[in-house]
């Protein structure tokens, strides 16, 4: 770049400077144009251009500026495209440039521009790296490349694609796109494993070298980005390899795909099957009367040069012009001169470079300028066109397919309506017309394949602590690693279901002391194995150095303990099928039932219920003991007892089958429960030498001092024998598939208890972003879910349920009173309801005597009310406190005589004095008491002082 900007220097100082600035005359704005003629976009543009002009000014005969455009052809070089703007600027003194072509170019054209204030458009410099804060008179009149990478990463995410690699020219315009796409991919969690870069001077053999070198990596979705020379030179070597087959997967960026209509026929065969991003252009009358014109003209003009179809780029540098002519004629034309820098002798700057009194003016009038152009909406505002809509093709023969659209706010979508708007059915896959792929195939690519290079899968075996699990042995004659065991035939397993084969070997990490497992497993990270199998956990921290499928065997960490006979011999264990609060409950109810009973019978005078109250109150409470309805008489009572029964006999039944599962059921028992309990009391626990598990315990808090390491399955069964107090161990801590191992050929005298620890189980570990985590994930998902498990598990584990030890012992545990609390409030509210019935009954069978009784109440009150007030009068007048006697006389009518029939009558009265208190009783006269009374049922009392008569 250094040599470039020394070269412009002497150029500019050799140039004559002693042209002077000249006004704008004739109401003409000269206009610089820099393309490269040669290449198939600066044709296509320079026609554009061309019939731009023409257009306009027959269009606006009336406009009083004239744009008079100055051609120059920088053959795609840097260098000669800086020269021509230095050029156009010194000799011509052009007020805007149009061009250049290509992003490199325009780097140092834009620079020039903004020195001199000159406005420079470019149509087709799509570099991200191109910015407008940087350089303001630099506008573009097309998409940043960065527009189209949320569409690229749309369609890599909706066919299930994790692995891209991107195939640019290595330029700025190639190299621009590439930390945009990057970034959009990792959005959704793709990312491009390997960048093939390659250089514009690259010849055909340097292209196939580097697609060889594709070929030896997983990877088979391609983006292309760069220009169609190169690209053709591409394409056509990668079909000459088998490389546009079934297995791959090509998309195009926009700078293909907006030109491949015009593409040779040859370099459309090889890219047969690819998918395209272009711009979309709206359809408009407007555009086809242009594109029938253009394509007549083109071949009028260019006999001898293969047929081209108008592309986008030749709309935009139309539209340019279009807003270049209209914003000139909003300019005042009056001061539109370069006013030269006045500089130091021998200052290395551009000595005959001016600035322009209109740039500024110029550029403010192209910016505000909007309008409705062949290519849509013409806007500059931002100094770029904002991306709209992306149209998604397919390069079917020498042609290419509308398959569907892309937008910011839609994603992808098939169709569009008839107005042009997005429709809204927006699938989680693409929504696209059917595709054809490379090979012709319309079965979509799955993205990668394992090189078809001779080259085998390394697959990493250990030697496990459980032979069942993984077994590694070396052929003697071969010297091949052979793999047996469980988690061999589950890999093997899914080998067979998946769509592909695998050419694969075993390569063997050890023995069981070489290392852990985390450096098993850190291998495949290094690279060492392509993948490891075997008994491997997946475990947090090894999935930050490796992916894991799912898992394949149960998770979770249990403990291993003896068992103990613990048959209960205690005198009191016929407590325990009832808790406490059930034993009180049914001694109420049964109390409570019994005094109903009773209460029930003594009204209708039961012959059982003679003697003392407490003896009724024993009978009536055997009664519901023992459910004999045949000694009871009323009806109310039977139904009670009919209750009584059912509940009896559901607490009976439930008390004699809980008490026959402690009898029985509950004679084996762990010795431990919980690994706290453990850590309580100081036991000694193991664990697998090797394992894990051992900074599990750590991280429980025990001691490693009473942390002890085994390495056979006899070992732990001799520690566990022998018990923490005597050199062995209280529990053994180990995975669940391991546990199943060992209690299938120690099933008695030990179980599992627990599981405590929460894992994931074992899983298969292959290199970050593998593509084959999904397809073996899904074929063991496949096998877990059907009998293909089982059978492996009873072939290297055996059988589980000959075991009667496996798994934790569930003891029997009392029954409460709220697991009964429905019966007895059944037969609470029968007990009671019974109760209420007979009470009344009662009231409604006695209802005249209570009323009788009520009345009679009332008159005796009356009758008192009026001798007391007589006998205080009296007692005023008596200045002694001796008593006088007082007779009462009790009224004689056939009433009064049936309310004394049934009650007697007491009143005390005290005298005022507080001398003596006397009772009067009135007792009726039919009564046997009243023989010995006066007539008329009258009483005399001659009552002692403070005595009660």
């Amino acid at each position: 770049m250094e040599i470039l900007f020394s070269f412009i220097i002497f150029l500019f100082f050799n140039i004559t400077t002693a042209q002077n600035a000249s006004k704008t005359s004739g109401g003409t704005l000269n206009v610089g144009v820099i393309l490269d003629l040669q290449s198939l976009v600066g044709k296509n543009a320079h026609m554009s251009i061309l019939m731009a002009m023409e257009d306009f000014n027959s269009a606006n005969s009336s406009y009083k500026t004239k744009l008079v455009l100055h051609v120059r052809d920088s053959n795609g070089d840097n260098i000669q495209a800086a020269s021509a703007a230095v050029d156009l600027l010194e000799n011509y003194n052009v007020q805007a440039i149009i061009g250049p072509q290509k992003s490199s170019e325009a780097t140092f054209v834009s620079d020039l521009g903004n020195k001199s204030h000159v406005p420079v458009i470019s149509f087709s410099a799509t570099s991200p790296t191109l910015s407008s804060r940087d350089v303001p008179y630099f506008l573009r009149a097309t998409l940043s490349d960065a527009a189209q990478v949320n569409c690229i990463a749309s369609l890599i995410k909706a066919y299930g694609w994790k692995e891209v690699v991107p195939i640019y020219e290595d330029t700025d315009y190639g190299r621009g796109i590439i930390p945009y796409l990057s970034d959009a991919l990792q959005e959704f969690g793709a990312f491009m494993p390997y960048r093939s870069a390659i250089s514009v001077s690259a010849n055909s053999d340097q292209v196939e070298q580097e697609l060889y070198k594709l070929m030896t990596m997983q990877t088979r979705v391609y983006i292309v980005h760069m220009s169609s020379a190169i690209a053709s030179v591409l394409f056509r070597k990668a079909n000459e390899i088998g490389m546009i087959s079934e297995m791959y997967a090509w998309i195009l960026t926009d700078g293909i795909a907006n030109i491949a209509s015009s593409l040779s026929p040859s370099t459309l065969d090889a890219m047969n099957g690819a998918l395209g991003v272009k711009f979309y252009v709206p359809k408009s009358k407007e555009l086809d009367n242009f594109t029938a014109r253009w394509n007549k003209r083109f071949k009028q003009e260019n006999p001898n040069v293969a047929p081209s179809q108008l592309s986008i780029f030749g709309l935009w540098s139309y539209d340019t012009v279009w807003a270049l002519a209209q914003a000139a004629e909003n300019v005042s034309r009056g001061n539109g001169v370069f006013q030269k820098l006045q500089h130091r002798k021998n200052s290395l700057c551009f000595g005959g470079l001016g600035i322009s009194t209109i740039g500024t003016e110029l550029l403010d009038a192209i910016i505000h300028n909007k309008f409705r152009g062949l290519s849509g909406d013409f806007d500059l505002k931002n100094r770029q066109l904002q991306p709209s809509m992306f149209q998604i093709i397919n390069v079917v023969g020498r042609d290419s397919q509308e398959i569907g659209f892309w937008t910011a706010k839609h994603g992808i979508i098939k169709e569009l309506d008839q107005n042009g708007s997005e429709t809204t059915n927006v699938n989680s896959m693409p929504d696209l017309n059917r595709v054809i792929w490379p090979g012709e195939s319309y079965v979509v690519p799955k993205g990668w394949q394992i090189p078809t290079n001779g080259k085998k899968l390394r697959i990493g075996v250990r030697i496990s602590g459980y032979p069942e699990f993984m077994k590694v042995e070396r052929d003697p004659i071969t010297n091949a690693t052979i793999a047996t065991g469980y988690a061999i035939d589950v890999f093997e397993e899914v080998l067979k279901r998946l769509p592909y084969a695998i050419p694969y070997e075993y390569v063997a990490f050890g023995n069981a002391n070489t290392g852990n497992y985390n450096d098993f497993v850190y291998k495949v990270h290094l690279g060492i194995y392509d993948a490891a199998i075997g008994d491997i956990t997946i475990r947090y921290n090894r999935t930050s150095y490796a992916d894991f499928t799912l898992p394949y065997t149960e998770s979770g960490v249990a403990m291993i303990v003896p068992v103990k006979d613990e048959k209960n011999k205690n005198t009191w264990v016929f407590t325990k099928p009832l808790t406490t609060d059930l034993w009180l409950g049914s001694i109420a109810f049964f109390i409570y039932t019994g005094i109903v009973i009773w209460l029930l019978e003594r009204r209708i005078n039961n012959a059982e219920l003679t003697g003392s109250f407490f003896r009724q109150l024993g009978i009536a409470i055997y009664f519901s003991f023992f459910a004999d309805r045949e000694r009871v008489d009323s009806i109310l009572s039977r139904l009670v007892v009919i209750v009584w029964v059912f509940v009896l006999l559901v607490i009976t039944s439930s008390y004699t089958a809980n008490l026959s599962s402690i009898l029985t059921v509950q004679q084996l028992q762990p010795t431990v429960t919980d690994v706290h309990e453990l850590l309580l009391k100081g036991e000694y626990v193991g664990y697998h030498n090797g394992s894990y598990v051992v900074d599990l315990l750590d991280e429980l808090g025990f001691d490693r001092r009473k942390i002890r390491a085994y390495n056979t399955q006899d070992d732990v069964a001799d520690a566990l024998s022998r018990g923490s107090k005597n050199g062995g161990i209280a529990a053994l801590v180990h995975e669940v598939p391991y546990i199943k191992i060992f209690l299938a050929q120690h099933c008695k005298g030990y179980t599992m208890v627990g599981p405590i620890y929460k894992s994931e189980g074992f899983g298969f570990a292959f290199p970050k972003r593998s593509p084959m985590v999904y397809d073996f994930s899904k074929a063991i998902l496949s096998i877990t879910e059907g009998d293909t498990i089982i059978r492996i598990e009873n072939k290297w584990i055996g059988n589980q349920q000959t075991c009667q030890n496996d798994g934790t012992i569930a003891s029997s545990s009392s029954l409460n009173f709220k697991s009964f609390s429905g019966l007895f409030l059944v037969t609470g509210i029968a007990s009671t309801s019974a109760l209420l019935l007979a009470l009344m009954m009662f009231l409604y069978k006695n209802k005249h005597r209570i009323r009788s009784s009520i009345g009679c109440d009332q008159q005796t009150q009356e009758g008192y009310r009026s001798e007391d007030s007589n006998e205080l009068n009296q007692e005023r007048e008596t200045d002694s406190n001796q008593a006088q006697g007082m007779q009462m006389t009790v009224p004689n009518d056939s009433e009064d005589d049936a309310c004394q029939q049934e009650i007697e009558i007491c009143r005390e009265f005290t005298s005022p004095t507080g001398g003596f208190t006397y009772r009067i009783a009135f007792v009726p006269s039919g009564s046997p008491n009243a023989s010995s009374q006066p007539p008329g049922g009258t009483k005399f009392f001659p009552p002692p002082p403070t005595m009660e008569v």
